[in-house]
């Protein structure tokens, strides 16, 4: 090697940046944004085994006493008569009761727009994109003048119904038979004399099981955390699910809500309790479903 090169060498070497200083800063960055979004939730956590009091004045991330827990706890489902195991029990109803509609009507919506052809499909589809990407907030108004014009408001079926409408399911499921499903399969299955409706209850339904689950976990999880449409239909508070009892039971904080009873012994521990039992149901299926949601995530990634 030649001085020349030698020389070139050394300065691309000392002008070449340093790639320690991008990974700092990107480390950096990360771990402020792991602080603010985990800290919030250690704060929640730890919130019922405190007194209002002590919420406010003692350090936020410490803990208080179990016994302060159990008087939140007591507190809180003495609120209105029990009115917090109500509103559970109704988000439950709820969400359950339109998810069966969900999967009954999503998985075999797709399976027909994947695998048949019908005049009008194209169409179908492109409005079923389009209803998709809308957001909820612009349906609610068209939605609940419908409802209204049917005489469902206020009833179990003004929530259901809508909550049933759910076109990113039909979506996903239409992406999952369209790519993955062998068309091999099915046209030797048509030969050995199976109807359709064998075809997709006995080979594209069981092969179909992560993506279907996939399907209801989302659906399940949007329902259960929905507020808008429930609190425009349900005038009682023995209709509400949890979301929006949590609503009503921030209006009845005095620290929220200066002009709510004093007596109601609903503070701040209560509300942190409250919204702990909330996330729960979601939490847990969460925990138990993650082989399913990873597997139906990656139905139709590749294809053999």
């Amino acid at each position: 090697m030649t001085q020349t090169a030698l020389f070139v060498t050394a300065v691309r070497r000392r002008i070449r940046p340093s790639r320690t200083l991008p990974f700092l800063v990107v480390g950096l960055l990360l771990a402020l944004l792991l602080l603010f979004f985990v800290l919030p939730v250690i704060w929640l956590l730890l919130a019922p085994s405190k007194t209002a009091g002590a919420v406010v004045r003692d350090n936020p991330l410490s803990f208080g006493s179990f016994h302060q827990i159990g008087t939140a706890w007591r507190h809180l489902f003495a609120f209105q008569d029990g009115a917090m195991m109500t509103w559970l029990r109704n988000s439950a109803v709820y969400s359950g009761g339109s998810l069966i509609l969900t999967l009954a009507v999503s998985v075999p919506a797709g399976y027909a727009l994947a695998l048949t052809k019908f005049r009008g499909r194209k169409a179908l589809l492109v409005i079923t994109l389009v209803t998709m990407i809308m957001p909820q907030a612009t349906l609610v108004l068209p939605i609940f003048l419908e409802l209204n014009r049917f005489h469902l408001i206020g009833t179990i079926w003004s929530v259901i119904l809508p909550f049933s409408f759910y076109p990113f399911g039909v979506y996903l499921v239409y992406i999952y038979f369209g790519s993955s499903l062998p068309r091999d399969l099915l046209s030797a299955a048509r030969i050995d004399g199976c109807t359709e409706w064998q075809l997709f209850s006995r080979i594209a339904l069981p092969l179909a099981k992560p993506v279907v689950g996939l399907v209801a976990f989302f659906s399940f999880v949007g329902n259960w955390n929905n507020f808008f449409l429930p609190y425009l239909v349900l005038p009682s508070s023995e209709q509400f699910p949890v979301q929006v009892g949590l609503n009503q039971l921030l209006t009845s904080t005095p620290s929220f809500n200066p002009v709510a009873g004093a007596g109601l012994n609903v503070t701040i521990p209560e509300l942190a309790l409250a919204v702990i039992i909330a996330i729960l149901p979601v939490l847990v299926l969460f925990l138990f479903s993650q082989r399913t949601l990873v597997s139906g995530m990656l139905a139709g990634a590749s294809k053999e």
